[in-house]
């Protein structure tokens, strides 16, 4: 009997602050993440949904950084935004004028997505919105 070998995922981490330049700064971040570790495949669709998520974070303007984690597994990356704003949870934008919102573009764009909330023991501390792409 094999045991088959486990391998550590790797994580990929960026903060920064909320600005209107954000969601260029995270475009560039996952395409950086992606080149080093060779999934240069995923690279427009990432660079699509994280820019959508980043910006629904400007937007919203009631935090002052964001965060940005992209973490590496056999076969698939997870991108995850999150902000430290527990009481507005992300709502999918209006569809109008042959435009898809940012939230059902990245559903279709993504194998899975999703919101996640972050905890700090008992208490909501912020929220993830999160992604995965696959090759």
């Amino acid at each position: 009997m094999s045991a088959a070998a486990v391998v550590a995922p790797e994580c990929y981490r960026m903060t920064v602050p909320v600005a209107p330049g954000t969601a260029r700064l995270a475009r560039e971040f996952v395409t950086a993440s992606l080149v080093a570790v060779e999934r240069r495949l995923l690279i427009e669709n990432a660079r699509i949904c994280v820019s959508d998520a980043v910006a629904h974070v400007v937007r919203q303007g009631r935090v002052r950084e964001v965060s940005v984690e992209l973490t590496v597994r056999a076969g698939r990356v997870v991108v995850a935004v999150r902000d430290d704003d527990p009481g507005r949870p992300p709502w999918p934008r209006p569809e109008g004028a042959g435009r898809a919102s940012g939230l059902a573009l990245m559903r279709r764009l993504a194998h899975a997505s999703g919101v996640t909330w972050v905890w700090d023991g008992l208490s909501i501390v912020g929220k993830q919105v999160w992604f995965e792409l696959r090759e």
